[in-house]
């Protein structure tokens, strides 16, 4: 016969079912209020616009064609859109960091969500700073070398939490057991 799974691991069950409805709820409320906030500019027809503009582009002086707006500086208020979304999302992500760190749950999960929290915040900090209305094709791309560079970083930052981690707990096998 199966045995019974223990109550602390159906309690634990349970938590990362409330961070998972949490983190759900909140990006559909998130979706809503850039929605609503954005209502009057019609974000709607903006993104259509904005996704109904692209060409290829010649990346620099490279023989390189990539997809690209014809005009990206025209998009400002579907770039604005972007950067509350993104930026929700790393408010998000703080209160589900502060929900792990309170039910202790497992280290990946937790180096997982520091993970999210450092690409939603520098990708707010990026649409914030490359996509205005002096955007060119020149800073599109730009932009696009950038949020691949924090993803790296957004990897690196969940490796280096699983890596102190692991050396506490290397330290706390060390220390001799008191008799």
């Amino acid at each position: 016969m199966a045995e019974n799974p223990k109550p602390q691991t159906q309690f634990h069950k349970y938590e990362e079912s409330v961070i998972s409805a949490v983190s759900v709820g909140g990006v559909f409320i998130l979706i809503g209020l850039v929605y609503v906030l954005a209502l009057p500019n019609s974000l709607w027809d903006k993104t259509i616009a904005f996704f109904g503009s692209f060409t290829t582009s010649r990346v620099g002086d490279t023989g390189i064609f990539l997809p690209a707006p014809v005009s990206p500086w025209v998009h400002v208020v579907f770039y604005n859109a972007v950067f509350q979304f993104f930026l929700g999302l790393a408010l998000l992500n703080i209160l589900i960091l502060a929900m792990r760190l309170i039910w202790r749950s497992h280290i990946r999960r937790t180096a997982e969500t520091v993970g999210n929290l450092v690409f939603w915040l520098g990708g707010s900090y990026l649409v914030s700073a490359f996509l205005n209305r002096s955007t060119d094709a020149k800073m599109w791309f730009a932009f696009w070398a950038a949020l691949l560079i924090l993803l790296g970083v957004s990897l690196l930052s969940r490796a280096l939490v699983l890596i102190v981690r692991r050396q506490f707990s290397v330290v706390e096998k060390r220390q001799p057991i008191p008799s």
